[in-house]
């Protein structure tokens, strides 16, 4: 009988300490991880507090919980060794089940931990969407694009893409754009003129960064003009359209104030003589119709296709392979 009692104390000591050392776990764990997010947070990226933290935190307790059960369990004499067979097992099926959200998971862990992108930040994917980062999750991005819809990217497929984030490692945005003006021009008149227009756009301008300066160039000779750009740096993607569309309005206005041409875009085409109006005329079957504006145009005759006439025989039958009244 004592020995009956004495292994009863034993296990009802075990099992509570078992409990006992479950709930101091559970406990450390917590109060770890507080002390993480108001020491040590500020110094690392927001999206992954916010979303990786409280994961591991579920993911602890949970492993933490079935620990103690096993414990609990091979305290009582029950056997654990089928069960972690067939946790082993059934685990397996379940991953097998689940395998797009656990690949959509751990890709949303390494966009999370990546740092590569975060809320608010301008993307253009490889496959041509664009928008503005609305959150990262565990499952998929959402991205607002410019329509204002939203599009959901599943992060496995994320993770794979080519993206062009336009707020990294800056907000800053370079603005460059091409212009010509006409041959006739006098290019370094025209490379003053678009030095003083950068300067004004700098000066003038809130969106412009002054500090990374200005840079001016001849590109090519093009079909109607020499073609040159113009390079300065907006302090954001939304400025940068600002500062361009200024410095097209100012320069369009200084080069006609200063008498340089933008020439429209031609081109002249040289024929052989052989390919002349009065080389076209003298070919048969070609006259000169009427004149439009002063000037004659050529066109050549064209033949008239002829017509089946059918001539009634003097009975009043039409010839050929018609059909004759019948006789009355």
């Amino acid at each position: 009988m004592a020995d009956a009692q004495h292994g009863a104390l034993d296990k009802v000591f075990g099992l509570l300490g078992i409990v006992l050392g479950i709930f101091a776990l559970i406990g450390v764990l917590s109060r770890g991880i507080d002390w993480y997010l108001e020491t040590l947070a500020s110094n690392t990226q927001q999206v992954i507090d916010v979303n990786l933290i409280p994961l591991l935190r579920r993911g602890a307790v949970a492993l933490i919980y079935g620990i103690g059960g096993l414990l609990i369990l091979d305290l009582l004499g029950i056997s654990i060794s089928p069960l972690i067979a067939g946790l082993g097992l059934g685990g397996l099926a379940v991953a097998l089940a689940i395998q797009p959200t656990l690949a959509n998971l751990f890709a949303g862990t390494y966009v999370m931990t990546e740092g590569v992108i975060s809320p608010g930040d301008y993307i253009e994917l490889e496959n041509g969407i664009t928008g503005y980062v609305v959150e990262v999750g565990w499952r998929s991005t959402r991205i607002r694009n410019w329509k204002n819809n939203l599009v959901v990217v599943p992060n496995n497929k994320f993770a794979e893409t080519i993206i062009t984030n336009y707020a990294q490692p800056t907000p800053s945005v370079n603005v460059w754009f091409k212009c010509g003006v006409s041959y006739d021009s006098d290019l370094y008149r025209v490379e003053t003129v678009c030095n003083e227009v950068m300067d004004e756009v700098l000066e003038s301008s809130e969106h412009a960064v002054k500090e990374y300066g200005k840079y001016f160039g001849f590109d090519s000779f093009g079909d109607s003009n020499v073609i040159f750009w113009l390079f300065v740096q907006a302090k954001d993607r939304w400025g940068s359209f600002v500062v361009q569309t200024e410095l097209m309005q100012k320069l369009h206005q200084r080069l006609k104030f200063e008498g340089i041409t933008i020439n429209y875009p031609m081109r002249t085409l040289q024929f052989p003589k052989e390919w002349g109006p009065e080389a076209m005329q003298a070919r048969p079957g070609v006259r000169t119709a009427s004149r439009v504006n002063g000037r004659g145009t050529l066109r050549r005759g064209r033949r008239r296709r002829a017509r089946d006439v059918y001539v009634p025989h003097d009975d009043g039958n039409p010839g050929g392979d018609g059909p004759r009244p019948s006789p009355v």
